[in-house]
């Protein structure tokens, strides 16, 4: 059987939370600092990081908070939120990240919530930018005109149904629980990948969690445990 593993970027392929997540949200602020403005006054950090945390805990982006409520331009707020002085300085990541992905048998397509031009640039990077079938970034999750970036279910979907994909025949590799949950939902096998989480966040458990590992690296090793089927 060839498997599909859908993989994940940041945090996933890289530590995003050491220095790439803080400019994310230091920029994220700015614009939403503006874009909740009083008049001239901008707005406050905890108006700010409040309304940041309640848009991304209940549409599962924060982007998308913003367009329901704001009418925000998505790719001006893309744009603006993933400005980097100088990218290559802030990526850590194992040595060996070529090896230990084309240890995975089979297709392999990234699949993140992250612009095409910061995805594609991270991923020249890290030396992987050859060994993608097919990049997925939030641009192109559409559906039915809408943006439905993960966790949606309409998104997996109609992902499975354009790739001709067999959902058992699937992969997901995240570090979003919520991701993993709407993948098992459909019946792909789901991996979560811990070590560069919070050590609290670690220790929760959730049955659907196929395989739990702190780095990819260990997924070829254990591949009888996710009991892939014809």
């Amino acid at each position: 059987m060839k498997i599909t593993w859908l993989i994940d970027l940041d945090n996933t392929l890289h530590n995003a939370s050491h220095a790439v997540f803080p400019v994310i949200h230091a920029n994220m602020n700015r614009y939403m600092a503006t874009l909740l403005a009083n008049g001239e006054k901008l707005a406050d950090e905890v108006t700010v990081n409040t309304t940041r945390m309640l848009y991304w805990e209940k549409y599962g982006a924060t982007l998308l908070g913003l367009i329901t409520h704001h009418n925000v331009n998505s790719a001006d707020f893309l744009l603006q939120t993933h400005q980097f002085e100088h990218l290559p300085n802030l990526l850590r990541f194992e040595a060996g990240l070529k090896r230990l992905v084309n240890q995975l048998p089979g297709r392999k397509i990234l699949f993140t919530n992250a612009p095409h031009r910061y995805s594609q640039q991270v991923l020249k990077e890290l030396g992987l930018h050859r060994h993608f079938d097919q990049h997925i970034s939030i641009e192109s999750m559409r559906v039915h005109g809408r943006l439905r970036p993960k966790p949606s279910r309409w998104l997996l979907k109609k992902i499975l149904a354009k790739q001709k994909l067999r959902a058992h025949q699937c992969v997901l590799i995240e570090d979003t629980l919520g991701n993993l949950r709407t993948a098992k939902q459909l019946g792909m096998k789901t991996v979560w990948i811990t070590q560069y989480l919070k050590q609290d966040a670690c220790l929760m458990r959730a049955h659907f969690v196929d395989l739990k590992v702190r780095s990819i690296k260990q997924i070829p090793t254990k591949l009888s445990r996710l009991s892939l089927r014809p």
